[in-house]
């Protein structure tokens, strides 16, 4: 059965209501803070492997618009990135980029040597490890055919793959219950006076429909600058996602028309902007959950289950201890624990989707969603690179 781009929005926005009434309902999901597209998403992919294993019947959707609705929800971060912000994270960036440079290392050191003990190959274990989980199923793709060709291991591509969506998956979970017991343990609460960057917690605050316009065409102004940007990095041989220069496109956007054009009503802040980026990221949590062919990675589960295990409880660790500790561990510190770990274990959305439902219980926090993402969808694909290419090197 073949879902077109209609029914998958109406099949998306019902999952994301399925997630909603979950978490209101399950005492489980509200106090750990899950993401309602995780819960919802979750929920629908079982459903749809269970019907596939009883009528044989596999479901796909038409999922164009999900990459669309990326760029627009990046966007939307760079526009409410302000220079200030940035230069109070600037401290922040730079200990958390060193952190996340050393968890590579660490990263891919534990899955090689858990893999030797649960019966997959070294190579197998590094495929598992930051090519996955750091690097998401684009890294996996881009990477499965040298482990096929160097290495002989046929099924790279599938353990890849593997490893990445239950790395989604785990990601999404971890993030919300280690805030909540960070913020708890150390009487942690928010200091910033602003709108939470995603969602808007101030309902006085009116949308309009000029409000809209206006959110509506700096966004497309800010995504047109970023599409030029991303052909001019393309141009020079540097590969990133089609979002990260529709990042600094916000950002150079919003950081330079408010200050020439004082008048000018700009989206920064307000309740419209926020909107925009909290149904953009729904949206495209819910599609990319919910298409999960599960079924698929059945043959691969128990050692993928045991590498994961173990990389889950090296995120707990690393996060708790480490990161938590030289980030200041203050409430910023503790919200940018709980996009990391769902950095490390899923994708830069699953990130977002972390500190989104955290701080729309305890409170705003806008050094971390601007920290994280740049971390995310820059700094950690380009370093990773490098890394990969090193423990590749080694074990050749």
């Amino acid at each position: 059965m073949i879902l077109d781009e209609r029914q998958t929005i109406i099949l998306s926005v019902l999952v994301l209501f399925l997630g909603r009434y979950l978490n209101r309902k399950v005492a489980f999901l509200q106090k750990y803070n899950i993401p309602e597209p995780v819960t919802g998403g979750i929920i629908t992919a079982l459903f749809f492997s269970v019907l596939y294993y009883i009528f044989d019947l596999s479901i796909e959707f038409s999922l164009q618009q999900r990459d669309i609705l990326l760029v627009i929800f990046f966007t939307c971060v760079g526009l409410s990135a302000r220079l200030s912000t940035l230069i109070k994270g600037g401290k922040s960036l730079v200990i958390m980029l060193l952190l996340a440079i050393c968890y590579l290392f660490l990263q891919n050191i534990t899955g090689i040597a858990v893999s030797m003990v649960s019966g997959l190959s070294p190579p197998a274990g590094l495929l598992g490890s930051s090519v996955s989980l750091s690097g998401g199923h684009g890294t996996s793709i881009a990477w499965a055919p040298s482990f096929v060709s160097h290495f002989n291991i046929e099924n790279a591509m599938e353990i890849g793959i593997a490893c990445a969506t239950f790395g989604l998956v785990l990601g999404g979970i971890c993030g919300g219950p280690i805030a909540g017991y960070l913020i708890k343990r150390h009487n942690l609460t928010s200091t910033s006076s602003e709108h939470i960057v995603i969602g808007s917690e101030n309902e006085k605050e009116e949308i309009t429909v000029h409000s809209v316009y206006s959110s509506i065409l700096v966004l497309c102004i800010a995504i047109g600058i970023g599409l030029h940007l991303h052909h001019l990095i393309d141009s020079i041989g540097l590969k990133l996602p089609i979002f990260v220069p529709c990042l600094f496109g916000g950002i150079l956007l919003t950081n330079t028309i408010p200050l020439i054009w004082k008048k000018v009503h700009w989206p920064t802040g307000t309740p419209t902007l926020a909107l925009i980026s909290d149904l953009s990221l729904g949206l495209f949590l819910a599609m990319s959950l919910m298409s999960l062919q599960l079924w698929t990675l059945i043959d691969l589960a128990l050692p993928i289950l045991f590498l994961l295990t173990a990389q889950v409880l090296l995120v707990l660790f690393f996060t708790i201890h480490v990161v938590f500790r030289a980030l200041g561990k203050n409430y910023d510190a503790a919200i940018m624990v709980s996009g990391y770990s769902g950095l490390v274990l899923g994708a830069t959305p699953t990130a977002i989707a972390n500190m989104t439902a955290v701080t729309k219980q305890y409170g705003a926090s806008p050094q971390a969603f601007i920290v994280i993402p740049l971390i995310g969808a820059f700094f950690i694909d380009l370093a990773n690179a490098f890394v990969i290419e090193i423990f590749f090197t080694l074990l050749s």
